[in-house]
C-alpha cells in the first residue's frame, strides 16, 4: 500500500503541473492507523515532485482512542502539523450508537495530548441531530468542549446513511427518526455559543478563531485544485502533464485491491475522469462558495468568469497559478498498514 501511495501521488503531481503544494491532508477513514513512516514516505515523495514548503499545513485526521494519543509524537516527527481529531460526541451513549470505538475519556486524553503537541492547531469535530438527542445536554457538551479545544471546530449533522446500521435501526423503529427542529435548534444555539466565544464561522460546518482556518478546508470551498490519492479519493485539478487545459473530476477506484493493481500497471488508479465545462466549474464554485462566510464577491467571479478552462487561477485572490491543496486520502483500508 505504502507503494502505491507514494507511485500515485508522484505520477498525479507530475500530471497535475503544480509548482508548489501548501496544503497536505491525510483523511477519509482512519488514517491515523497507518504508520507514521508510511506518512513520512508520502511527504518526502511530495517533497521530491513539487515545492512542499517547511511551513505548509500538513493535516492528519485522527480517531481519539488511547492507541492514537500514544502515537501523536511519532506523527509529529513524521511531519504532521496540524490535527483534526473526531471526537463526535462527549456521551459514551451517544458514541456506541455511532458506532464509535472511542470512549469520552479516551477522547478528553487525546485532546489533551493534542493540544500538548499542536497547540493552535488542533480541530475537533462535534455532531448534532442524532436519534432522541436533546437540545440543551449537547450545549452542555459543545460547552465542555470549548474549556478543552483549541481555536478549530466543526460542527456536523447526522446524515443517515444507507446500509448502516444506525440507517436500519431509524428504519425499522428500534431508533426514533432525529428531530429536525431540535437539530435546528442545536445548530442555531450552537453558532451563537460559538460566536460569543470569539470564533468565526468561514463556513457552514467550520469555525475558528485566532486565524486558525483550515487551508485544506478554505481551498476547497474556495474552489481551488486538489489532487486525491488513494482508493475512492476524488480530485480536482488540470491535468497539464498531459497537454489539457480544462479541470477535470477525477475519482480513483474504490475497492483497494483493485486500485493497487491499477496504480502498478498505470501509475495511478483513476477509474473516472470528467472534464468540466465552464458551466459545470461555474456551479461548482457557485455552490461550495455560498457555503462560506464571504460568498461570491465581484472579483472572485471574475476570475472564474471567461477563464474556466484555463490552467492558471484556482484561487480568488490572485489570476495567476497560486499554491494548490493536495488532498490525501488514505481511506479506512489503511487500516493495519
Amino acid at each position: 500500500m505504502q507503494r502505491c501511495l507514494v507511485k500515485e501521488t508522484t505520477t498525479l503531481l507530475k500530471l497535475s503541473g503544480v509548482q508548489r503544494i501548501d496544503s497536505v491532508f491525510f483523511g477519509g477513514g482512519t488514517p491515523s492507523l497507518a504508520s507514521p513512516h508510511t506518512v513520512a514516505t508520502v511527504l518526502e515523495a511530495i517533497a521530491q515532485t513539487t515545492h512542499l514548503p517547511a511551513k505548509a499545513e500538513v493535516t492528519l485526521e485522527a480517531n481519539p482512542t488511547s492507541s492514537q494519543a500514544s502515537r501523536l509524537a511519532a506523527f509529529q516527527g513524521a511531519g504532521i502539523n496540524r490535527l483534526s481529531i473526531g471526537v463526535q460526541s462527549l456521551d459514551d451513549t451517544e458514541l456506541q450508537l455511532l458506532g464509535r470505538t472511542h470512549s469520552v475519556s479516551e477522547a478528553l486524553r487525546t485532546l489533551e495530548e493534542a493540544w500538548r503537541l499542536f497547540p493552535g492547531r488542533t480541530s475537533v469535530d462535534l455532531m448534532f441531530g442524532l436519534p432522541a438527542q436533546q437540545v440543551e445536554p449537547w450545549l452542555r457538551q459543545l460547552q465542555e468542549l470549548l474549556s478543552l479545544c483549541d481555536d478549530h471546530i466543526s460542527l456536523y449533522h447526522l446524515t443517515l446513511e444507507r446500509g448502516t446500521l444506525l440507517f436500519a435501526q431509524v428504519q425499522q423503529g428500534t431508533l426514533p427518526s432525529p428531530d429536525p427542529e431540535a437539530a435546528a435548534e442545536m445548530y442555531q444555539d450552537g453558532r451563537e455559543v460559538l460566536r460569543e466565544a470569539g470564533f468565526r464561522q468561514y463556513e457552514v460546518s467550520n469555525f475558528a478563531r485566532n486565524e486558525a482556518l483550515s487551508t485544506h478546508n478554505w481551498t476547497y470551498w474556495q474552489g481551488g485544485q486538489y489532487i486525491g490519492v488513494g482508493p475512492g479519493a476524488h480530485g480536482r485539478f488540470v491535468p497539464q502533464g498531459d497537454g489539457g487545459s480544462f479541470r477535470e473530476a477525477r475519482i480513483q477506484t474504490l475497492e483497494p485491491d483493485n486500485w493497487m493493481k491499477e496504480v502498478l500497471m498505470f501509475g495511478h488508479g483513476t477509474r473516472k475522469r470528467v472534464s468540466l465545462s465552464e458551466l459545470e466549474l461555474l456551479e461548482e464554485v457557485l455552490a461550495l462558495g455560498l457555503r462560506t462566510d464571504i460568498g461570491i464577491t465581484h472579483q472572485r467571479a471574475s476570475v472564474f468568469l471567461g477563464r474556466a478552462g484555463c490552467a492558471g487561477y484556482y484561487t480568488a485572490e490572485t489570476p495567476s497559478p497560486a499554491p494548490e491543496c493536495l488532498e490525501k486520502q488514505a481511506s479506512s483500508h489503511l487500516q493495519g498498514h
